[in-house]
């Protein structure tokens, strides 16, 4: 899922952005972050967004089922010192980002959009194959 952006990402960011969450989602797969509030939920990461100087990574994530948001974000915020610690171990970068991490609230805005979709207003100007109709076609 694609986050709003302000400028394009360059092949680095974007590089280096999939080279953490491939390792970040492994590393949570392992179970190797052991905190209470991780217990028992499966966490996707859907994206990782890196600063253009390299230095942050900001870590996009949705609870599987999407329950449980809040205690799974304290969780990983907590755990962030130590995921970094290992990301470090497992990846060969020069200098690891410091990581946050955010809700990925893209799931929430495709419902809504995907909901107006299905509005009768919406409904009406959409003729039986899907496909628009102008004010000349009525």
């Amino acid at each position: 899922m694609k986050h709003d952006r302000t400028e394009a990402r360059s092949q680095r960011q974007l590089r280096i952005g999939e080279l953490i969450r491939h390792a970040l989602s492994k590393l949570l797969e392992r179970r190797e972050v052991r905190d209470p509030g991780l217990d028992g939920v499966s966490v996707t990461i859907t994206e990782v967004r890196i600063s253009p100087d390299i230095k942050n990574a900001t870590v996009f994530v949705m609870p599987l089922g999407g329950g449980e948001t809040d205690r799974v974000l304290a969780s990983l915020k907590r755990a962030a010192p130590f995921v970094r610690r290992r990301l470090s171990k497992s990846l060969s970068l020069r200098r690891l980002p410091a990581l946050s991490f955010e809700l990925d609230k893209s799931f929430d805005n495709a419902n809504r959009i995907e909901e107006l979709l299905k509005s009768s207003g919406v409904a009406a100007d959409i003729d039986s194959e899907g496909n628009f109709c102008s004010v000349e076609d009525g």
